[in-house]
């Protein structure tokens, strides 16, 4: 029955293909399905918020492989929030129309020690701290034993396709395989937009005119891994500069973290912008794409719906954290996790705070069968002055299958 659904997948997405043809691909099928139901309290500062949301996530991949040299991938996403009637297809009757989304879609092949990737897919560059998403673009990756060196062009916003301005992303992130143990990435990225200028007429004639700056942003840096089993140690740094407009941007992050089996911790830091009058952008730029997940509360984490009032989430920018935490797995189908969390801003924010506090974070993981498990997540901030006047609390569960 699954090649049966496989191969009926493949017919579809290639809009029919000949029977001799289709006999010499190897359909491969799998995916991923999940369901949360979470309460967000005190996320906006104050004691006047609190949601309570059930949603699903339906993703299936197929993949024709034509030989080893030479593949088409395919990723299909489905969301739906309970309740949501319409085309969201949460309600009675379901039959949602509006949520289907392609994640990936794209050519993978090799040509002697290169590889390429052609069409929308998905990359990771500095663990997330500048990228970690989909997009359309190439990736061209040159494998030369212990070094590979991987090469992308990653489209943002384009003119011709009816934005208001031209975006692109480049990015060169070769590693080097030192010994088993150890590897460096040391990597650029180089993010440029074309300003413009946009008009709005009122009813009563009025003309607000707004104007976004040209940004020149380059990211130079490098990630270091250490893997001495049982213990591993990681390590980034990055230096962010270039122009926004007619200021210079002189930032950096740096990050480290270690995993010793029970025991584990992360910090990081990322600069902030100290003088907004003295032309001169010391704060961290988010680059599109930025994606690094951490604390459940401040850093978005298993309920990524929204981050706490005056957290960054998962766009790290003008913040430093601190990390400690342990995982205990009393019997194979059971796993503790406790975490604390330290945050504040790296510089005050307009009101002049910088505390936004501690969050304790717990979670309980229970395997329901080999693919099947149960996460169980509660997390409390202890909220400083950059959060609000209030803690905040988040609690739910996730129940999630892998095929």
């Amino acid at each position: 029955m699954k090649k049966i659904i496989a191969s009926a997948v493949g017919l579809v997405l290639v809009g029919g293909v000949a029977a001799t043809t289709a006999s010499a691909v190897e359909n491969q099928f799998g995916g991923y399905w999940r369901t949360r139901a979470y309460i967000q309290d005190n996320f906006d500062g104050t004691d006047s918020s609190s949601v309570d949301i059930i949603d699903n996530r339906t993703r299936l991949y197929y993949t024709a492989k034509f030989n080893d040299d030479f593949k088409f991938v395919n990723k299909f996403e489905f969301n739906t929030q309970w309740g949501k009637t319409g085309l969201a297809g949460g309600g009675i009757g379901a039959d949602g129309r509006g949520i289907f989304r392609i994640k990936n879609s794209y050519a993978d092949w090799n040509m002697g020690p290169a590889n390429v990737k052609l069409g929308i897919q998905a990359a990771v560059v500095s663990r997330g701290f500048i990228f970690d998403d989909d997009f359309s673009g190439i990736i061209v990756t040159g494998n030369f034993g212990n070094v590979s060196v991987p090469v992308a062009y990653m489209a943002v916003k384009d003119e011709d396709a009816g934005e208001p301005e031209n975006q692109d992303m480049f990015a060169a992130m070769p590693t080097i395989k030192i010994s088993d143990a150890v590897s460096v990435t040391p990597f650029g990225v180089y993010y440029t937009t074309a300003g413009f200028t946009s008009s709005e007429t009122a009813d009563d004639g009025t003309v607000t005119t707004s104007t976004v700056a040209d940004m020149d942003v380059y990211y130079l840096g490098v990630d270091v891994d250490l893997n001495m089993d049982p213990v591993s140690v990681w390590g980034t740094a990055i230096y962010n500069g270039g122009e926004n407009g007619d200021n210079d941007i002189q930032a950096f992050l740096v990050a480290a973290g270690v995993n010793a089996g029970v025991a584990h911790g992360q910090a990081f830091y990322a600069s902030g912008d100290d003088d907004a009058t003295d032309g001169d952008d010391n704060a961290f730029v988010s680059a599109p794409g930025q994606s690094y997940y951490w604390s459940e509360i401040m850093g978005l984490g298993i309920f990524d719906n929204t981050a706490s009032n005056g957290a960054p989430g998962n766009a790290i920018s003008n913040v430093m954290a601190f990390n400690g935490g342990v995982t205990i797995k009393p019997m194979d189908k059971l796993k503790l996790d406790a975490d604390v969390w330290y945050a504040m801003l790296a510089e005050d924010n307009a009101a002049g705070d910088d505390e936004l506090g501690w969050e304790f974070d717990g979670k309980v993981t229970y395997s329901i069968f080999d693919n099947l498990s149960a996460e169980f997540v509660l997390a409390y901030l202890v909220s400083g002055d950059a959060t609000g006047d209030e803690d905040v609390l988040e609690g739910g569960v996730r129940v999630s299958l892998k095929f």
